[in-house]
């Protein structure tokens, strides 16, 4: 799989300087950390899952959590778990199927669930590539990496933990330091288990009656962003010591493919295009927009999605620019000659090696798998390409 491989190879040529490398799910952890990009959840009680995913991985998603927790009732878990099993089964069946699927997770409510849907999804469990564990902390955290460990053992395959950091010890101040060295001293120590940490922002909001507008981002909520600041202080470090922190959700959708498609349907290159930011200021996805430029510049990377429209969003922004590219290229080419400052191939402005050297590093590991524009191209000629045909 690839990012924007869903496109015609001519049409990746025209956007892309550098395209998007390769990736399977066998591939290192570091690189499938980098490359989750906007992932998209789905109730696992959908009749339709095995044939959801294979339409979405066709339409550019490469990962996908298949949600067992609050997304369905409590009532319906049995019959969730039992979908999953069947629809497993029925992608492992189609021919070709696994050479097309996404990365596939499951988000569980127990240790326990994890063990058994390992064992009952047999032979097809080479197509999962983990679980999503829910309000971690060191003390739940621990039985769900243990029944983790258990499970790869058993099943012979390769399985990540995404632990999702939203329990209400988190945010109370009072608890908030020791639960984060909690959580820190469980992931560090399966860290090769742990392929990211994603924050459940909504729940946040929930322990304190609050639920942000349209026109707002997870930052404008200051008891939300207090929180995600405190968790990659403690956890998002790059000093090596760091994980992916995964950007929050966005709760807000319409149907944005019909709305663009008619401005859009002579070229994602032609003027027409140029109107398509407006377009998305006036149809209330200002706040989506502005909140993943503030995910990446407070250090998360990717995003949780409810709706498949997202998705063109956030991979279209997670694109590199040729800018920062060649800002990126430059400091690690002077960083070997021993540091010092120089001015930016753009002139517009300072490159400082030393202190923007892990910038660099964590952009070029971007560019590896979401590719570099070329000049001139902007995420409005990607977002335009991305969007389904009429």
């Amino acid at each position: 799989m690839r990012h924007f491989g869903h496109l015609a190879a001519e049409t990746r040529e025209e956007l892309f300087h550098r395209e998007p490398q390769e990736f399977t799910a066998d591939s290192p952890a570091r690189t499938l950390a980098a490359a989750l990009g906007a992932t998209l959840y789905s109730p696992a009680t959908r009749s339709t899952l095995a044939d959801d995913v294979l339409k979405q991985a066709a339409r550019g998603v490469v990962s996908m959590v298949l949600c067992l927790e609050d997304s369905i009732d409590d009532r319906d878990v049995p019959a969730g778990e039992a979908n999953i099993v069947q629809q497993f089964r029925q992608l492992a069946a189609c021919p070709g199927a696994a050479d097309r699927l996404p990365l596939l997770f499951i988000r569980v409510r127990t240790p326990g669930q994890i063990t058994d849907l390992v064992e009952r999804l047999g032979d097809s469990v080479q197509l999962l590539s983990g679980f999503v564990l829910p309000k971690f902390t060191e003390e739940s955290g621990v039985p769900f990496l243990e029944a983790l460990s258990d499970a790869e053992a058993s099943s012979g395959r390769r399985l990540f933990a995404m632990p999702v950091l939203e329990s209400p010890e988190l945010l109370h101040l009072e608890s908030r330091v020791e639960t984060l060295y909690g959580i820190s001293r469980t992931v560090d120590k399966y860290r090769e288990r742990v392929l990211a940490l994603r924050l459940g922002v909504t729940d946040f909001c929930s322990s304190y009656g609050l639920r942000r507008a349209p026109a707002m981002t997870a930052y404008d909520v200051q008891i939300v962003a207090a929180v995600i600041a405190d968790v990659v202080n403690v956890l998002g470090r790059a000093d090596g010591s760091g994980f992916v922190v995964t950007g929050p959700v966005w709760e807000y959708f319409r149907h944005q493919e019909r709305m663009f498609k008619p401005q859009l349907r002579r070229s994602p290159f032609s003027p027409e295009a140029e109107d398509l930011r407006e377009a998305l200021l006036e149809r209330d996805m200002d706040g989506l927009l502005r909140e993943i430029e503030l995910d990446r510049a407070n250090g998360l990377q990717g995003k949780t999605c409810i709706h498949p429209t997202h998705v063109p969003v956030v991979h279209a922004l997670s694109v590199v620019t040729h800018e920062e590219f060649s800002d990126a290229a430059d400091i690690l080419h002077q960083d070997r000659s021993g540091g010092g400052v120089l001015r930016s191939a753009y002139t517009n402005k300072m490159n400082e090696v030393k202190p923007h050297r892990a910038w660099a590093e964590r952009t070029l590991r971007r560019a590896e798998v979401f590719g570099v524009a070329r000049e001139g191209i902007s995420f409005v000629e990607l977002l335009a390409a991305s969007l389904p045909p009429a």
